[in-house]
């Protein structure tokens, strides 16, 4: 049986060899034999600097081997997330490394990423996310479950899909239940986890209820606040609106602008059980009282 440091040992050599095969030249690895971080983030060796970082409401916590420290609660809510069009390989690795060295919950990106994703994830316990209908939610309802099926084929283990907003926006619900239960049906015939994305900023109050009732009705396990693509992101006054209409049973992601640890803090307290967001490095930081540089895939203002 490998102790905790060998096991980090490995992890971080593995997906070192990984990463420079992708022409990653500047992949770095915290020295797992002491403790050389310098800027007190390395999570193994530096619990002593951690703060207690989580408020009451998180339930969608896991422990791996080994006491971790304080830091890693508020990690283990976040969906590390890379959606940009032009995101390359190098980029895609280096998001699964910085998910495995923070223990991430999953690492969220487009589907033609699946496949490395879960090669680089592989035994980690980091899951592998990925989008369906995204970001207009406007593709028919067999293709979306088709989509959520080659998904899993490739190794996704959580869905993140769009609803059909247009048929919302037309209280044409019989429609939007269906879509929804096509996309729930074919994710946990796969045993996949299924997230459906409201895009919220732009429903009314009304909408958004509704929007929530049915994807309770449908089965999914989670209500998602925005895409990050369209005109807003989560915001407190809507995740604390969803958890009322969802209740405690079904967990509610906030995502699109989620660029603190104080703005997650407040996700969480409002209602949120995970937080979709680019820069969950610089959140995790921020949360150990650290000033270091953000995610090295996601050093733009965009947070999705």
């Amino acid at each position: 049986m490998y102790n905790q440091a060998t096991l980090e040992h490995l992890i971080e050599e593995i997906t070192r060899e990984v990463m420079l095969r992708l022409n990653q030249a500047e992949a770095t690895a915290v020295n797992p034999a002491g403790c050389n971080c310098q800027d007190g983030t390395c999570a193994q060796h530096c619990a002593d600097k951690v703060q207690q970082v989580m408020r009451a409401g998180a339930t969608r916590l896991t422990a791996t081997l080994g006491t971790h420290p304080a830091s890693e609660a508020i990690a283990h809510t976040i969906d590390h997330t890379l959606l940009k069009a032009d995101a390359s390989q190098e980029q895609i690795a280096q998001l699964c490394y910085e998910a495995r060295k923070y223990h991430f919950a999953s690492v969220c990106v487009n589907p033609t990423h699946v496949k490395l994703a879960a090669q680089l994830l592989k035994d980690s316990g980091v899951k592998v996310c990925t989008v369906v209908g995204f970001p207009l939610g406007a593709t028919p309802s067999t293709v979306k479950a088709y989509e959520t099926q080659q998904a899993i084929r490739d190794g996704a283990t959580e869905i993140d899909m769009v609803i059909n907003i247009g048929a919302l926006k037309s209280q044409d619900y019989r429609t939007v239940l269906e879509d929804i239960g096509a996309v729930v049906r074919a994710a946990h015939a796969g045993s996949a986890l299924i997230k459906v994305i409201i895009e919220a900023a732009l429903l009314t109050d009304e909408e958004k209820v509704i929007a929530c009732q049915l994807t309770k009705t449908a089965g999914a396990d989670f209500v998602k606040t925005s895409t990050g693509f369209g005109p807003g992101g989560a915001t407190v006054s809507d995740v604390t609106l969803m958890r009322r209409v969802v209740g405690p049973n079904v967990g509610i992601k906030a995502a699109g602008g989620v660029g603190s640890y104080e703005t997650a803090q407040a996700m969480i307290a409002a209602g949120a059980t995970r937080i979709g967001a680019s820069a969950g490095v610089k959140i995790v930081h921020q949360a150990t009282g650290q000033t270091g540089p953000g995610n090295a895939v996601n050093n733009t203002q965009t947070t999705y």
